[in-house]
């Protein structure tokens, strides 16, 4: 660290300070404090999730305390009101700590307690991009994007301020945390970041258009079944740029999306057959990682979990030309 003004050495003005401890705001600091705070959760019985390690359980009996830690944020809950009370007693011994009460508002995510379940939106945050650009009371568009529109590499001049382009592109991508409805079109401009046009711009500010009728659009969690199905699908060569296909996917725990995706694939496939199989296998993964999350929290869904996705009709048509065959008799396998 430089030598802060009023005491520097006289002797030797070019020396710099060897930091003995970690000081807060370095760069270096995220990782000894993480080390710190995970030492003292282990030392009073948590146990760190196999699948996120920023979650932490603690079972005793029948109960379940839950950390889930960002940085220096932290949610904490458990089945027995007792228990929670007895353990943020236990971190303020170490940790100089606010007690907030009742969650209501992280990392940007409101969140409100209702009859049906528990409601979370991104209102205050919608409204703060709106006055950014000036479109609070602009006229809404009833979708984030045109139908069967694509977004191309050329054709329009380039934006004149390509830094603003990408503040709000990248507060866009912060509000697709609870916002599955714009993940497609955000995608989507997402990938001319380096770049951008002004038919890009265009797109962006027709999102912005789509959230100023939407501002008070949220998920309700609610109380049910714990089986997981998850929805699937790919648009083979969609992007008439590079010709790579475009994948998503949507998974719930019973009634409530719980992990979601719209993403490009990162090499150009030879058919829709091997486009959806990659969607397949990449909603499959995040199942399986849903799955053990469940699993860490001592949960397990009554069923197996179903994936809906489209069906290959050219495979499924060979597969019944080879079974007439084989009953026939003209080839045995």
């Amino acid at each position: 660290m430089t030598q802060p003004q009023g005491l520097v050495d006289v002797d030797h003005p070019e020396y710099v300070y060897k930091l003995q401890r970690s000081l807060y705001g370095l760069k270096q600091a995220l990782r000894p404090w993480d080390e710190r705070f995970t030492k003292v959760l282990l030392s009073l019985g948590f146990k760190s999730s196999y699948v996120d390690l920023s979650l932490f359980m603690k079972f005793n009996g029948q109960s379940i305390v839950v950390l889930l830690l960002y940085v220096d944020d932290i949610i904490l809950t458990g089945s027995v009101e007792s228990h929670v009370q007895a353990m943020i007693s236990q971190l303020t011994k170490d940790f100089d700590m606010t007690d907030l009460g009742l969650l209501h508002y992280f990392l940007g995510l409101q969140i409100e307690y209702q009859a049906q379940g528990i409601f979370v939106h991104q209102s205050k945050y919608v409204t703060y991009l709106l006055q950014k650009m000036n479109m609070l009371h602009c006229k809404s568009c009833i979708t984030p994007c045109h139908p069967n529109h694509k977004l191309l590499n050329h054709g329009s001049p380039y934006v004149l301020d390509p830094s603003l382009y990408r503040s709000i592109v990248g507060a866009l991508q912060y509000l697709t945390f609870q916002r599955l409805d714009i993940a497609y079109s955000v995608n989507q401009v997402c990938q001319f970041m380096h770049s951008p046009l002004k038919d890009h711009f265009v797109a962006v500010k027709r999102i912005l258009m789509y959230l100023q009728g939407t501002i008070g659009l949220g998920l309700c969690f609610k109380p049910g079944s714990m089986d997981i199905k998850a929805y699937t699908n790919a648009d083979w060569s969609g992007d008439p740029n590079d010709r790579r296909s475009t994948i998503g996917f949507v998974v719930f725990l019973g009634s409530n999306p719980v992990s979601w995706s719209s993403k490009k694939q990162h090499t150009v496939s030879w058919s829709s057959t091997e486009t959806e199989y990659r969607a397949m296998a990449i909603t499959t993964a995040e199942v399986m990682w849903i799955q053990q999350l469940l699993k860490d929290l001592h949960l397990s869904s009554s069923s197996t979990p179903l994936l809906h996705c489209d069906k290959a009709k050219h495979i499924e048509v060979d597969y019944h030309f080879m079974r007439e065959r084989v009953q026939q008799c003209i080839i045995v396998l």
